[in-house]
């Protein structure tokens, strides 16, 4: 089966009552997919993002529809992911009977070996000597894999004149190798190119680090795999709706096996917990508008103080929608799902994210303004079991 994209919808965009719509993407390797049929669900209803951040995977597929028109986007998207991706399990080991979960996880574990072994064609390949093997001190010392063939996939899909012309805010995160510190890669402050992308999607040991004017970069997931934080607490502040996509769910089974130990521990790891970030945002709103609220109810002697000054820095009326979109694996997944590069999975990751979020946009109040005193609503398909 191929995935059947449907083309971009014509028109004008849409007019929201907000004055940023933002594209969160999370790391997840081959899980990435899911972010491409969710924003192909956005761009029918002629939702399109000014600001896109991502990590890891994330990354790559914000640079794609950051640097292509919106008519090309869902078709860029389709051809980075037909290419990374393989029926090479399926004409292999196709012909086995049943077509159970059990079927279904040999011919993934399958599919995760190849990718181990050869890579993932315009994506990564293995390197020919382990890098135990390799002298110290050389690239080929520190990474099971090399990149080069990423950095021409991207010159290829990706118009990064585009991205700097500042048609639309974009913002990649990664790690300092050196510092250890996080950093975004943002065109507010960067001029971006393919090795800005690269190094947010650089997770060792797998891939080696990239050098960007003299400093080497990791992957961002290291540090937070999630950049939400760095869009609600942007300044200056916005009435914003942003739809956070993210690849890993913080919640799951108690694991029973060692498999499903080290499933869970990834789960959990890469989550980055996206959730307490949105309750703890949602308490900082709350003090924002509180503060707003008391300090116009204040003398005018009082409103000169510097105390009163300096609570005018943090207070605001600006409101917020976060709306959840979480992939929840199947059970036959396990802990290779990030880098199993299968055909079949890729359609139905690709699937998924697409009618999840169709299903949370026949919900009007997505779109609209929240009325409560918060000023946040958080829209959680999983959590709020809407069909």
């Amino acid at each position: 089966m191929n995935v059947q994209a449907k083309p971009s919808v014509g028109g004008a965009q849409r007019l929201l009552p907000f004055e940023r719509i933002a594209l969160v993407l999370q790391g997840g390797g081959a899980l990435g997919t899911y972010q491409a049929g969710v924003y192909e669900a956005l761009a029918e209803s002629r939702i399109e993002p000014d600001w896109i951040a991502g990590i890891s995977i994330g990354g790559i597929n914000a640079a794609i529809i950051a640097g292509n028109p919106p008519n090309m986007r869902v078709h860029r998207l389709r051809e980075f992911w037909t290419q990374v991706t393989s029926d090479a399990a399926w004409n292999w080991f196709g012909w086995i009977g049943p077509k159970g979960d059990g079927a279904r996880k040999l011919l993934n574990h399958f599919s995760a070996n190849l990718a181990l072994t050869q890579g993932a064609k315009g994506f990564f390949t293995a390197r020919p000597v382990s890098p135990w093997l390799q002298p110290s001190g050389t690239p080929e010392a520190t990474s099971f894999y090399e990149t080069r063939e990423l950095k021409r996939t991207l010159e290829r899909l990706v118009d990064f004149d585009r991205i700097n012309a500042g048609l639309l805010r974009f913002s990649v995160g990664a790690v300092n190798v050196r510092t250890g510190n996080f950093v975004y890669f943002d065109t507010t402050t960067h001029t971006i190119k393919p090795e800005h992308v690269m190094a947010s999607g650089a997770l060792p040991p797998g891939f080696p680090a990239i050098e960007i004017e003299g400093e080497h970069y990791w992957d961002g997931g290291l540090v937070s795999n999630t950049p939400l934080q760095w869009v609600v607490e942007s300044e200056p502040r916005r009435d914003t709706l942003a739809f956070q996509v993210d690849l890993w769910s913080a919640r799951g089974d108690f694991p029973l096996s060692m498999p499903d130990v080290i499933t869970r521990e990834k789960e959990i790891r890469y989550s980055s917990r996206t959730r307490a970030g949105t309750d703890q945002f949602k308490h900082i709103q709350k003090l924002r508008r509180a503060a707003a609220a008391l300090l116009e109810k204040l003398p005018a002697d009082l409103k000169n103080s510097p105390e009163a000054r300096l609570l005018s820095t943090a207070a605001d009326r600006k409101v917020f929608n976060i709306v959840h979109l979480i992939y929840n694996a199947r059970n036959y997944e396990g802990h290779s799902k990030d880098y199993e590069f299968s055909r079949a999975s890729m359609e139905e990751h690709w699937r998924a994210g697409y009618h999840d979020a169709r299903r949370t946009l026949r919900h009007p109040e997505v779109l609209e303004q929240p009325r409560d005193l918060e000023g946040l609503f958080i829209f959680d398909l999983v959590q709020d079991s809407r069909e």
